[in-house]
């Protein structure tokens, strides 16, 4: 059986949302939005998570979430912190910002054995995500063959205020470009505006976006160690990031490998704002009372 694993990134603050929002209660008996992800990913045949946390969380993610389900999958954890960097960078006085994505899987990466998918804690995919990244793997061998599953954007938007996605942008099949970008309705267009400053353009609501839902490989880590020295090298500030999406698309760039793209059939549901999580428990009710899960995730 084909070893796959699911790479759970919950280190970061949610600034816009007010706290901790990884860890916020989201189902019926107190679940949180990463136990409907580990069941998920159980149902599509992954058979290994890996947590990453900050250190000072590892007990109550211990006794309090994996504790449920640690008999159903092998559960690890690794850990994000401002000064795992692989050289002796100076960390800004008033620096507490975790470095970003393509960071937290920095941290992970002695613990990766193989194929993996990496995905926010913060939000809901939906099975048919992890069911597309299991064929994936099951199917496809090349080390330098990855793929990204994304939404149309209607579905990732959020009516409590802006959103901020990568506008997914293909040929062939391909992963060309990921427009990083804020987007915002006005006067009834969806605008997305780079965050590079570049010129703002028009989306339709089915435009694909990615969220990241991410299928790596092994070999890509020794991508991001690369990348990482590069970006160290030019500094860090008080607010500067090391992102997934940047290092994928400087790979692409460098054709360093190749990134098909898949558009998922789940409901994506996320928490970018205090006021989605009603919107969030409403609408896993609904997928309980249409027998998509149990009431109780793990009895």
């Amino acid at each position: 059986m084909k070893n796959l694993t699911l790479i759970i990134m919950a280190a970061g603050m949610g600034k816009r949302f007010g706290g901790l929002k990884q860890i916020e209660p989201v189902g019926p008996n107190g679940e949180i939005i990463a136990e409907y992800s580990v069941y998920d990913a159980i149902k599509a045949g992954f058979n290994e998570v890996i947590f990453i946390i900050r250190y000072e969380n590892l007990e109550y993610f211990k006794e309090n979430i994996c504790s449920k389900f640690a008999n159903k999958i092998k559960v690890s954890f690794a850990f994000q912190e401002l000064d795992n960097i692989p050289n002796d960078t100076i960390i800004p006085k008033g620096r507490s910002k975790m470095l970003g994505t393509a960071h937290a899987l920095y941290c992970a990466s002695d613990f990766i054995n193989g194929d993996f998918v990496v995905i926010n804690a913060d939000d809901f995919y939906g099975r048919n995500s992890y069911k597309i990244a299991a064929d994936f793997f099951l199917n496809n061998s090349e080390e330098s063959l990855l793929l990204t599953i994304n939404y149309p954007f209607i579905v990732t938007n959020s009516p409590n205020g802006s959103v901020k996605r990568g506008v997914v942008v293909e040929e062939n099949g391909y992963l060309k470009n990921n427009v990083e970008c804020e987007i915002i309705k006005e006067n009834q267009s969806y605008i997305a505006r780079p965050l590079d400053g570049s010129t703002p353009f028009v989306i339709a609501e089915d435009q694909p976006v990615s969220v990241n839902f991410f299928c790596l490989r092994k070999k890509f880590l020794d991508y991001i160690k690369t990348e990482l020295v590069e970006f160290l090298n030019n500094g860090i500030t008080l607010e500067n990031e090391f992102l997934l999406p940047s290092v994928i698309k400087n790979g692409i760039k460098q054709n360093k490998f190749k990134m098909k793209v898949a558009v998922s059939k789940s409901k994506w549901i996320g928490m970018t704002y205090k006021e989605d999580l009603k919107n969030l428990k409403t609408n896993i009710n609904n997928l309980i009372e249409r027998g998509e899960y149990p009431n109780n995730l793990w009895k």
